[in-house]
């Protein structure tokens, strides 16, 4: 068992490593890009972006990225993210993720210490043309040329986008999130 954890490990460090990490002005434009983004960036209170986050895992497998947070596009503090995960899954990718705060509650509980997804949070994944509905319960994206609807569950609402990397998982695990302020 303690060989999957450190392979796990080390799929993580180099699928991190492999992808070049973006600046996270780089980022924030490249979601800016996507048209399923672009209402939640002109309407959202605020807004938590990591420039790249690894995964990789072998049954049990784990995540890791560095992000910062902005209210009203100021830059109002940095986040760290960790995942572990466990189940069906193996091998290694890297992607960006943007989370958006629908109010000043959202942005609150995010920012008030240690914040967690649970496992039934999950992300709409950003491709050329993707669109769906937003949200922390079990939205997927389709593919398309129409806009999203500017969804949010509890106040937020999560994208990613694949930098990276190939990983086949059916697997359980929440995200954690830690928040320190800019003084």
């Amino acid at each position: 068992m303690k060989s999957i954890t450190l392979w796990a490990a080390a799929l993580t460090l180099l699928t991190a490593t492999a992808v070049q990490a973006d600046s996270v002005s780089d980022t924030i434009s490249k979601f800016k890009e996507a048209e399923a983004t672009q209402p939640f960036f002109a309407n959202a209170y605020g807004y938590a972006v990591f420039p790249t986050i690894g995964k990789g895992g072998v049954g049990i497998g784990g995540a890791y990225g560095e992000g910062q947070v902005f209210k009203g596009g100021v830059h109002t503090g940095n986040s760290k993210m960790a995942q572990v995960t466990f189940g069906l899954q193996l091998g290694g990718q890297a992607y960006s993720q943007i989370i958006f705060f629908q109010n000043a509650d959202a942005y609150e509980e995010f920012t008030s210490g240690d914040f967690e997804f649970g496992a039934q949070a999950s992300a709409v994944a950003l491709t050329a043309g993707a669109s769906a509905g937003a949200n922390t319960k079990g939205t997927t994206a389709g593919a398309g040329t129409a806009q999203a609807e500017n969804k949010y569950s509890g106040g937020m609402a999560i994208f990613t986008m694949a930098k990276g990397g190939l990983m086949y998982e059916a697997s359980l695990g929440g995200q954690a999130f830690s928040f320190d302020p800019v003084n």
